[in-house]
């Protein structure tokens, strides 16, 4: 097994004295030098969470600095991981008729500036066949009724596991998730909703800020939970309309902000930028 040459160290624990100088000290012992590294403590929860990237020496594998690590985690009580810089996440993305944010998306892969590997495009409609195939990947064609559900989400999960998927990126797919799949994905799922959560959940959200008269509409990138539209949020955005600005030319506007949105969240999601606080989230963005 080849030796990596970059490394990111994330963990969450109770905050202590100390704990930031005992994981430098200990990578500092093995000849790792720091690159990047981002802190925060949630004072309320009095919980610490820190991201790290390390240049490493020669020689070493990764579950090699996995074993090396696990004693500080065990002793500091952490929810860690460390991560090859180099392995970029598997992603499986999930579309139904609108196509912006899967283009989006798709022309960052391609162009190498979104560090992910798309491992195939899943969808209820064959209207994003075309543009999936001519970025020569593969298109599944999974149609669904109220009678199917179940077997249709089968096929899904059986996808993310066939295909090792990191990741399932909900990239406007008109389809609420079930517990169950919800619960598999816990964490590895990101959705985009045409809202500025947690306001206009649910259906026409566009529909909803006309009636309401708002100024401001935007877009929410969040990990997906059995909760509608209530997972921790990764990432939001927002564009400013007037009264003149029909339900219609709202969405125009929106679909621009959710592909952007969406973009950002997946880059963080995969650069391990994103950390779990219990119904929140900690972005370590650049």
């Amino acid at each position: 097994m080849a030796g990596v040459k970059e490394i990111v160290l994330t963990f969450s624990c109770q905050d202590s004295k100390g704990l930031v100088a005992a994981v430098a000290t200990l990578f500092a012992t093995l000849g790792f030098n720091i690159k990047e590294s981002s802190q925060f403590e949630d004072v309320d929860r009095k919980r610490f969470f820190m991201r790290t990237v390390f240049e490493c020496p020669p020689g070493y594998t990764l579950p090699q600095i996995q074993s090396l690590f696990q004693p500080l985690g065990e002793q500091y009580q952490m929810q860690w991981d460390i991560f090859d810089v180099d392995c970029k996440p598997r992603v499986l993305i999930a579309v139904s008729q609108w196509g912006h944010c899967l283009n989006s998306l798709l022309n960052s892969w391609k162009n190498g500036t979104l560090p992910i590997d798309i491992v195939g495009v899943v969808s209820n409609h064959e209207v994003m066949r075309d543009l999936t195939e001519w970025y020569e990947l593969p298109f599944h064609y999974l149609p669904i009724t109220k009678d199917n559900k179940p077997e249709q989400e089968a096929r899904i999960w059986q996808m993310v596991e066939d295909r090792k998927a990191d990741c399932l990126v909900l990239a406007r797919y008109m389809q609420i998730l079930s517990d169950d799949l919800c619960q598999k994905l816990n964490g590895r799922a990101i959705n985009i909703h045409h809202s500025f959560l947690p306001g206009f959940k649910g259906a026409k959200p566009y529909h909803q800020a006309y009636d309401r008269g708002v100024k401001l509409i935007g877009a929410t990138a969040h990990y997906v939970t059995a909760d509608l539209d209530e997972g921790p949020i990764i990432e939001q955005a927002v564009e400013r309309v007037s009264h003149v600005n029909s339900p219609e030319q709202m969405a125009e506007i929106g679909r621009d902000i959710e592909a952007v949105v969406l973009n950002r969240a997946l880059r963080w999601h995969a650069e391990h930028r994103v950390l779990l606080n219990g119904n929140k989230t900690v972005v370590f963005s650049r």
